[in-house]
């Protein structure tokens, strides 16, 4: 063994031997032929229906109670609890009551996956029950699972409720916590419904490559890594906009992707080194379209969640109900600091950027100081659905350069419950001006900025073959989840989110047997 067995570990696995001295098999291979779910039976079973006569489900055992001939338990399984019952002489007919006396009373465990057939009934406290006439174990648990009492007054407390524990073991986690399974069945209808959305408008879903020779699409920090075949460096996508934007060049009218990406920064309840975003792009558009599309898709999504716009976040209540607020960026920088910096230049706008508690420095362009402005003194403000617009053209590379306004580009972020949600652009696509935005890009870098964009050739080789008017949209999909299940950290919204190496953790304690 690498490990240490913990007592009750060693039990378990004594228990097993005995399960198989008994001739039965405690991981057998064949089909259980499931016909119910939990919450099937208890969500519609009324005393005296019928089709409930013969019933078979399967699930963990996470509670039993032993009174003697008879007793009492609970299955969980993927929809939830149900009590069953379990007799002596209606599981062990005969002489043979070792089913009963040794297998469900001794050997299984808080954990062990049990199959049960028998029929539907409710008891005199009227809690809908499985009467159990046959038994079977599926599968031995030799861990045991969190400790999971509740008190006098109905307070529940048990032993994984660690954060860290949790993201570690979401396997535990999911089995011992209630409402985690939720949040990741919320986060799939999510994408259920935007997929809906886009589809009955006839956008392509596609798929672009993570492993990429030049990284682009946005100003972050990227994972390298090699090819031994190619004997080349690649690096993991921190974005697909450049890919998508080579399939409107190609002649497709609306394309998408729901594209897992990385970048190699620091981490926070808001931020993931690998994270998910949607990307759409769709031809003869601009950003003010684009504006209007995402707040109906997520009007949409939230309708289709929760039955209403108004969604419960922490202590507030966010409407994604159309139409949302907006302002421009430098509108918004006045409202909430009382100052005009719009005509201010890199040097003003370093002090004014210290001045609001910025921590600055000269390797930083206008664009990324209006940013940091931004991000310290109007974002956290923001807490109903808005879009901040018409950007500095310094802070958007990729964005085509507004058609009113000098200096600034067509650009909008969604900012919901403080927080950046979604990116979009009325896209550049003169050639000429996107290479000296590249090349604005490397001397940020040669200033240090190892965030600053690379120049890539093939892209630019792809916007000379012509590439139409575009809308372009990025939206991060983790952040979205978060809002839309209420839930406070990214972690919480990711089965498993990137963690520190682990360290040596004592096991949980066993869970009772009792209520």
């Amino acid at each position: 063994m690498d490990r240490n067995i913990s007592e009750q570990e060693q039990v378990r696995r004594e228990a097993l031997a005995k399960i198989r001295e008994m001739g039965i098999d405690p991981y057998p291979a064949e089909e259980y032929p499931v016909t119910h779910t939990a919450d099937q039976i208890t969500g519609t079973y009324k005393e005296d229906d019928e089709g409930y006569e013969a019933v078979c489900l399967a699930g963990r055992l996470m509670m039993k109670r032993i009174m003697g001939k008879a007793s009492f338990a609970e299955l969980q399984d993927a929809s939830g609890r149900i009590q069953i019952y379990i007799s002596r002489d209606d599981i062990a007919p005969g002489e043979d009551k070792s089913l009963y006396n040794t297998l469900f009373k001794k050997l299984l465990d808080i954990g062990d996956h049990i199959g049960v057939k028998g029929h539907v009934f409710k008891t005199r406290m009227g809690e809908t029950t499985v009467h159990v006439t046959e038994l079977t174990l599926l599968s031995k648990s030799l861990r045991p699972l969190p400790i999971v009492k509740t008190d006098a007054e109905g307070n529940v407390y048990d032993a994984f409720s660690d954060p860290e524990q949790r993201y570690r073991m979401r396997y535990v986690d999911m089995v011992v916590n209630d409402g985690v399974k939720r949040t990741f069945v919320q986060r799939s209808q999510i994408y259920t419904s935007m997929r809906q959305y886009l589809n009955d408008r006839g956008y392509l879903e596609v798929e672009t490559p993570i492993l990429q020779p030049l990284y682009g699409g946005a100003a972050a920090r990227p994972f390298k890594t090699h090819h031994n075949t190619l004997d080349m460096t690649l690096y993991l996508r921190i974005a697909n906009e450049l890919y998508l934007k080579r399939l409107i060049v190609g002649g497709m009218d609306g394309v998408y992707e729901f594209s897992k990406d990385f970048r190699n920064e620091g981490m926070s309840r808001f931020h993931n080194p690998e994270f998910t975003q949607i990307e759409l792009y769709v031809a003869y558009k601009d950003y003010e379209w684009m504006m209007n599309l995402v707040e109906e898709m997520l009007e949409k999504v939230a309708l289709d969640l929760h039955g209403t716009t108004a969604v419960s976040v922490g202590e507030h209540v966010i409407d994604f109900k159309r139409p949302w607020k907006r302002y421009t960026m430098y509108e918004a920088i006045e409202h909430f600091t009382g100052t005009d910096v719009s005509q201010m230049d890199e040097e003003a706008m370093l002090a004014f950027a210290r001045k609001c508690g910025v921590d600055a420095d000269t390797t930083m362009g206008r664009g990324k100081l209006i940013d940091e402005i931004f991000g310290e003194k109007c974002e956290h403000q923001l807490i109903q659905p808005t879009f901040i617009t018409d950007y500095p053209v310094e802070m958007s590379p990729l964005a085509k350069k507004h058609r009113e306004h000098e200096g600034l580009v067509e650009r909008f972020e969604g900012i919901v419950n403080a927080k950046e949600i979604c990116n979009a652009f009325t896209e550049l696509n003169d050639p000429i001006d996107q290479r000296a935005r590249f090349e604005e890009q490397l001397e940020l870098g040669k200033r240090g900025d190892d965030e600053a964009m690379v120049l890539d050739e093939d892209f630019l080789r792809a916007l000379e073959y012509g590439m139409p008017p575009t809308a372009g949209l990025g939206i991060g999909m983790d952040r979205l989840a978060m809002i839309m299940t209420n839930s406070e950290s990214i972690q919480d919204v990711l089965f498993f989110p990137q963690m520190k190496p682990e360290a040596e953790q004592s096991a949980p304690e066993e869970a009772s047997t009792e209520n």
